[in-house]
């Protein structure tokens, strides 16, 4: 059937679902056992060879009964579907959740046999029954009976999404990526919110270009145009809420990005800015870039190139002690920090922060000659000071 593999042990198909229990007596070839007699079997109802004691009131003892399984979940309502064939369908959804898919497979085909057997005419009932065979077929890998199932039940529901979906995977699967293509868009129609639709488009795209060249387009089957009255009867439907959360993971990885484009835009008209000399404009791209990205230490330090070129010294030293606990060793830090402490007249200061910067890299040329003139202005700074300061 197609390009159907095997199915896995235990899936279905007829095989015994339940081990077979072995004799509870008997005996077994002794050939390791002391003097070669063959080991006898415990009898029932005893323990390591030991006969077991009959409870106190002298009969055997009972095993405790397990526990109950749930199977209220098989009685649940499907559609216009009578009460045998919604328990064929429950089943094989059940199974379908638990990793089961041949057996769902099994329940699916007992589900679409019966509706016919009884002449239901449930086009919706038959396109989930179809749609949810498929998705067994594409757990198996068999892409082509998935594909045939899809048909059917789009024949039955047009621009159904989950037979639109799931052909398309089972398309792509097949490098079939054309069609694979016009599916997935059609799907998005549906529902702008399925991030898998979109990947796939995203990943298909590249796959044709290569395969195709530059006129991939032309060469593609025609995307049918999903009518409007279908997109809004698809969108009033109820969500579940795996797609609410897979439409707010979207909404939030779109803002996301939509963030990081504006911030890179920011840094670059920022750094374009002071190439310029307009450092009031930069300091205040700068800032904006901040408030997205308040731990990017090289923000911090080049807004303090800003402040530093604007005179505003305690707020360039501010923001080097910001960019100094984030990279404690970072050497534009301490060498525009040292320039801040010389605009505020703290010489001592500056040239500690210069001696830092010498320390993690010996040759940086500016950092040395600063280091002269701050020295100097250090020991003027004090000679100033013993000048001025009266003998006791």
């Amino acid at each position: 059937m197609g390009n159907a593999q095997e199915k896995p042990p235990g899936g279905g198909g007829g095989a015994a679902s339940a081990d077979q229990a072995t004799a509870g007596s008997g005996t077994r070839s002794g050939g390791g056992s002391s003097g070669g007699k063959p080991h006898m079997a415990p009898q029932k109802g005893a323990v390591n060879g030991t006969q077991r004691e009959n409870s106190p009131a002298g009969g055997q003892e009972k095993k405790e009964d397990s526990p109950a399984v749930d199977t209220s979940y098989l009685d649940a309502p499907a559609g216009a579907l009578p009460p045998h064939l919604a328990r064929l369908k429950n089943e094989g959804n059940h199974l379908f959740k638990h990793g089961q898919f041949g057996d769902a497979l099994e329940k699916y085909t007992q589900a679409i046999e019966g509706c016919a057997e009884a002449g239901i005419d449930s086009p919706e009932d038959l396109c989930i029954l179809y749609s949810n065979r498929a998705a067994c077929y594409l757990k198996e890998g068999n892409s082509t009976d998935c594909i045939q199932d899809c048909n059917k039940a789009l024949e039955l529901q047009p621009y159904s999404l989950k037979p639109l979906l799931r052909r398309a995977m089972a398309y792509e699967s097949l490098e079939r990526y054309r069609k694979a293509y016009v599916d997935y868009k059609t799907v998005l129609q549906l529902d702008t919110g399925i991030q898998a639709a979109h990947d796939s488009i995203h990943r298909l795209t590249k796959m044709l270009i290569e395969q195709d060249g530059p006129e991939w387009r032309q060469k593609l089957p025609e995307i049918p145009v999903v009518p409007l009255s279908v997109q809004l009867q698809h969108r009033e439907k109820p969500i579940s809420i795996e797609q609410a959360q897979a439409r707010a993971a979207r909404a939030a990885q779109e803002e996301a990005r939509r963030k990081e484009a504006h911030f890179t835009l920011l840094k670059q008209e920022g750094n374009s800015l002071v190439k310029k000399g307009h450092f009031q404009e930069a300091l205040e791209k700068y800032s904006e870039c901040l408030a997205i990205k308040p731990d990017e230490c090289a923000l911090h330090t080049n807004r303090a190139i800003c402040l530093l070129k604007l005179n505003r010294f305690e707020e360039a030293r501010q923001d080097c002690d910001s960019a100094l606990q984030l990279e404690p060793n970072n050497k534009k830090a301490f060498y525009r920090r040292a320039l801040a402490f010389k605009g505020l007249q703290d010489y001592l200061s500056a040239s500690s922060d210069l001696q830092e910067v010498l320390r993690l890299d010996p040759n940086v040329r500016e950092a040395e000659q600063e280091l002269e003139v701050v020295t100097g202005l250090l020991r003027q700074s004090l000679m100033d000071n013993t000048v001025h300061t009266p003998r006791v």
